[in-house]
């Protein structure tokens, strides 16, 4: 494709398919982020071009109590710009596992001021379901700098302070993507030393209902009425999960269901931090 055939770059919303994706690949100013974590980190599989967005790595505050803390914003503009990132970039973020991680790292820019940035509808496994190439190596970028400035957004990420008093607000809601045993309390949770349960007043909405059997994120009509079954007509909405990092399908999922991006917030501590046996909040357990 000669580059006056390539399509134009802006992102039509938060998600994008990979044909989308794959009729832009190798543009100029098309950045392609792997926010893979865990088991899924540093896999020998790329959309080809993808540079490492390392939640589990540099892109998390690691001398933070709780794991998957976002970075201040400087640190954050400087790992930005050693991933190449320009102010004036389109970037696509995916993951391995589907529609997991990645929406963490939409999140995190959005919240950090970049805007022209949207998920991969249903991840690398989509991708390599519609049949289109992969590299055989992990995300690696070795190429200059960029010019990324993080320009944070007040209120996206929120710590324990704002949660608190959205519990007690009648007009907002605090939703809790873990699955409905860890919620309940009857299942135990995945970190050692956390206790079981749920914030009093928290509703719980399980990321993996916004998401289809292929692993694609449901239409907008369906999404909208997931979030008005937990959430009534309540539209200022705080995510919580584990860490971080499903708290954000629910907000992407928000975000394509035409919520406004500015009445979202992440609790970016999540359970991590509420959890903890030494804090004095307060857990509940049963459905709630």
């Amino acid at each position: 494709m000669n580059p006056q055939e390539i399509p134009p770059l802006e992102p039509p919303g938060p998600l994008v398919g990979v044909d989308w994706t794959a009729a832009r690949l190798g543009a100029p100013g098309l950045v392609l982020f792997d926010a893979s974590v865990g088991a899924h980190r540093g896999a020998p599989a790329r959309i080809p071009g993808a540079r490492p967005f390392d939640l589990d790595g540099a892109l998390s505050d690691h001398d933070a109590a709780a794991p998957h803390t976002v970075p201040g914003p400087g640190e954050f503009t400087a790992e930005l710009r050693a991933l190449g990132l320009h102010d004036t970039d389109t970037a696509v973020v995916y993951d391995a596992a589907g529609i997991y991680s990645g929406a963490r790292a939409w999140w995190m820019l959005r919240a950090m001021g970049f805007d022209r940035v949207a998920v991969l509808d249903g991840g690398l496994p989509a991708w390599t379901e519609a049949g289109l190439p992969v590299e055989t190596l992990p995300a690696a970028y070795g190429g200059p700098p960029g010019s990324f400035t993080a320009r944070p957004r007040p209120g996206r990420l929120v710590g324990s302070a704002e949660v608190s008093a959205a519990l007690a607000d009648p007009d907002a809601a605090v939703l809790d993507a873990r699955t409905r045993e860890r919620f309940a309390g009857a299942a135990p949770e995945p970190r050692p030393g956390l206790r079981g349960g749920h914030m009093p007043g928290a509703v719980n909405l399980p990321f993996a209902e916004l998401l289809r059997p292929d692993g694609l994120m449901r239409p907008r009509a369906e999404l909208r009425t997931a979030l008005a079954d937990a959430a009534g007509d309540r539209e200022r909405l705080y995510f919580s999960c584990g860490s971080g990092v499903t708290a954000c399908v629910l907000a992407l999922g928000a975000a394509v269901a035409g919520y406004g991006e500015e009445a979202l917030a992440v609790y970016d501590g999540s359970w991590s931090e509420w959890g903890l046996p030494s804090a004095s909040r307060p857990v509940a357990t049963g459905g709630g």
